[in-house]
């Protein structure tokens, strides 16, 4: 990576510039339905962000240019750590809350094998994908997922090309839906709080920021008992994620592809 690229005067200034902004709209709340629906000062910089995209929009190559805007990206990985160290901070104090929460912390990295019950079938039945589908549903595809998936297939495999595809568009827009989607929830007042502060933990430290921030401005009184919930879950993840995934998660879709794929294929004997 060019250090000279990443001290370019015009990437900090956007940053700048767009996190006062951010700062300056503050946070709106918008009566949807039953619920309330939380932008927080990350959407908008994450929005503004996109906005300056080159590679979305090759005009604004001229403010950000491509080698900058590539060197600036993994960047993410070391900003969001001052935010898992006060993840951190926060475990230790609410340890016995955490304890108290027994199996459901441990048992809830089950949850994550719904991205595979659920979009699998879609996958297969309704986009019509070939084996795509079982890299792009058996995980919420990060990076340890990412790892898995290489090592069985190949990353130029159809498998790796599915979780490559979910990688890049959970980069993009993971973020901005999980903090949208945690604050409405959380608004609605049909789950337990706490519960929704592990479901922020998937293994992905911008999702988990951007969730258990919403969380958090949604019941402020309960601040740092949902961060540390978040940040225990999504160290749980880390910790016994890869083995679901592994063990369980990538064994499965691969049954239930092949289950899927027959019945298809029958039914498309029918109607010929």
């Amino acid at each position: 990576m060019d250090l000279k690229l990443l001290l370019d005067w015009r990437l900090h200034l956007t940053v700048i510039v767009t996190s006062m902004f951010a700062e300056w709209i503050g946070i709106v709340r918008i009566p949807l339905g039953p619920g309330t629906l939380l932008l927080l000062p990350l959407l908008y910089a994450f929005v503004i962000g996109v906005l300056f995209n080159p590679h979305l929009f090759s005009a604004m190559g001229k403010v950000i240019p491509k080698p900058v805007s590539n060197a600036a990206g993994p960047i993410i990985l070391i900003a969001i750590l001052p935010f898992i160290a006060k993840f951190g901070s926060t475990i230790g104090p609410a340890i016995e809350q955490i304890i108290a929460a027994g199996p459901a912390l441990i048992l809830q990295e089950l949850g994550n094998l719904g991205t595979m019950l659920i979009a699998l079938p879609f996958a297969v039945l309704v986009l019509k994908m070939g084996r795509e589908a079982i890299g792009a549903t058996y995980s919420i595809a990060r990076e340890p997922n990412i790892a898995i998936i290489s090592d069985r297939y190949g990353l130029r495999s159809p498998e790796g090309i599915g979780i490559m595809g979910v990688y890049v568009v959970g980069t993009m827009f993971g973020t901005l839906y999980f903090a949208l989607m945690a604050g409405y929830i959380a608004s609605l007042d049909i789950l337990d709080i706490r519960a929704l502060a592990m479901a922020c933990g998937v293994g992905s430290g911008s999702m988990v920021a951007a969730c258990s921030a919403a969380l958090a401005e949604a019941v402020p009184a309960s601040k740092d008992e949902l961060l540390a919930f978040a940040g225990a879950s999504n160290l749980l993840t880390y910790a016994t994620g890869l083995y679901i995934s592994l063990f369980i998660a990538l064994p499965v879709t691969e049954w239930m592809y092949k289950r899927l794929k027959g019945s298809r294929q029958e039914v498309s004997h029918e109607n010929s």
